[in-house]
């Protein structure tokens, strides 16, 4: 190895050269738990299969299992954003929901009032 002012980095370039010739002769690298998540977040992930239980050629039962696993940003660019809509799982939309069907029980709320009062008037009026 060189003698320089550099000779601790050459060093450190070499062992990882060294060490990643070495790797590269063994194959490929284990994949850790965060390594494979990342790539299935990445890329996502389906599993689909079918279960049928048939007795004498008769269909009892069909289960059909459609199963994927895949990050919010993926998955959107599938097209899949079911939970943007549905009120249980969005706060904005429940919101919204909750504050519309109080409006209409207002309203409704506020048309008996007002027929309670036309019947109380009416009926003062036939006791005199």
């Amino acid at each position: 190895m060189a003698q320089s002012s550099e000779s601790g980095a050459y060093s450190r370039r070499a062992i990882e050269a060294r060490r990643m010739e070495a790797a590269s002769s063994r194959g490929p690298a284990p994949a850790n738990l965060a390594d494979i998540l990342e790539r299935v977040l990445d890329n996502g992930l389906v599993i689909a299969g079918d279960i049928r239980i048939n007795l004498l050629d008769i269909e009892l039962l069909t289960i059909k299992v459609r199963l994927l696993v895949a990050s919010v940003d993926k998955a959107k660019e599938m097209g899949i954003d079911w939970w943007e809509h549905d009120p249980t799982l969005s706060r904005a939309r429940s919101r919204k929901l909750s504050s519309k069907r109080t409006r209409k029980l207002t309203a409704g709320n506020d048309r008996r009032t007002r027929r309670v009062e036309v019947l109380e008037t009416a009926g003062e009026e036939v006791r005199r």
